[in-house]
């Protein structure tokens, strides 16, 4: 290869990836695609779980421990990733909080708490990242934000101020990081299946199933393709931008 081929710009070798959220099943997918692609992951979580554990395992990947809402915390996560890999290509805030709660009952403690995980925490974290990320050729954040930050659900108000909250976090950061070569976009899921979901809330999964173009529920994989391309040189030219990842379910008309 040359250099120019479509499937070297999708590569991501020599660059190093911190992803937070990486407890979850979506950010071990977008841990596991980004490291297929070549980089090094670095693996972030508020706490340690038997899910990241052999994630980390499998990847080699280092997994530091953080309160992302915490601005110290935030930094050292940053800084201990560029101790431990030497550089930050890419950060990937995909760390959230979702409850459901009414809007009329949701106390000031709760709606603080999503609030804080959901966008406080990214802001702190691409705070702390840009001189690290400016330093490389081709920085890049990707925020996983949601469908719901473009549609609310019931009893997910809380949830969805934050989401769209990011999306804008998103925009403004790409207008005053763009001059540094830090491309800032934001991915918006919809309605992803962690392998239980059917069982758990099978009315909701039979609804989206009948409502969604494609007829089916995303896999975390699903997203993880969409912040892979987001993160490489194939999208060099994309900033504040929001890749909507849902099946087509914001297409579909609600009259």
């Amino acid at each position: 290869m040359t250099g120019d081929e479509p499937e070297s710009r999708l590569r991501l070798e020599e660059r190093v990836a911190l992803v937070t959220g990486a407890n979850s099943p979506i950010g071990a997918a977008i841990a596991q695609r980004l490291a297929g692609a070549g980089a090094k992951v670095v693996l972030g979580a508020h706490r340690q779980t038997d899910r990241v554990k052999p994630l980390a395992a499998d990847l080699g990947a280092p997994m530091l421990v953080a309160d992302l809402a915490d601005p110290s915390s935030a930094k050292r996560l940053v800084d201990e990733t560029v101790e431990i890999a030497g550089q930050l290509d890419v950060l990937v805030n995909n760390a959230a909080l979702q409850t459901v709660e009414p809007l009329a009952s949701t106390t000031a403690e709760a709606w603080d708490e999503v609030l804080d995980t959901n966008l406080r925490a990214a802001h702190l974290m691409m705070r702390a990242a840009l001189g690290p990320l400016s330093g490389n050729d081709g920085g890049a954040v990707v925020n996983v934000a949601s469908v719901e930050a473009h549609q609310p659900a019931a009893g997910h108000g809380h949830y969805a101020v934050s989401k769209a909250g990011l999306i804008m976090l998103t925009r403004a950061a790409a207008l005053e990081y763009g001059p540094t070569g830090v491309r800032v976009n934001s991915v918006s899921p919809g309605l992803i299946d962690d392998g239980t979901l059917a069982e758990r809330w099978p009315d909701g999964v039979e609804r989206w199933l009948a409502a969604a173009p494609l007829r089916r529920i995303g896999t975390p994989g699903d997203v993880a393709d969409a912040v892979t391309f987001l993160a490489s040189p194939m999208a060099r030219w994309v900033t504040g931008a929001d890749l909507v990842v849902d099946g087509g379910i914001l297409a579909v008309p609600t009259w």
